[in-house]
């Protein structure tokens, strides 16, 4: 089921991010699609000792690093908007993990 969910959201995740980059997605929409998805993920009742694959692992990261970082960052800094299209690739299929992805489960 947490497979489903992580290859669901991270589809919406990419087409969100993508437009938010393009400059077609305001921030506080992005930021309210995070904190639907945070609530969404918290109805799983997953074993503690369940695995994570790298696809969610990205998507974690991701995740976190949308949230942490202010808008104008995730615009203009080149070096974040760099890690953040390694991880929209390897979420699009297009891609290989990122080494530097160390995504947790909320």
């Amino acid at each position: 089921m947490s497979e489903w969910f992580i290859e669901l959201k991270s589809q919406q995740l990419v087409y969100y991010v993508s437009r938010f980059l393009r400059g077609r997605l305001a921030h506080s929409e992005l930021h309210i699609f995070i904190w639907d998805t945070l609530e969404e993920w918290s109805q799983f009742h997953l074993l503690a000792d369940t695995p994570a694959s790298l696809r969610e692992w990205v998507f974690w990261h991701l995740m976190h690093q949308l949230e942490y970082w202010p808008a104008d960052s995730l615009q203009h800094n080149r070096q974040l908007r760099r890690s953040i299209q390694d991880c929209l690739s390897f979420l699009r299929g297009k891609g290989h993990c990122p080494l530097d992805c160390i995504g947790v489960r909320p």
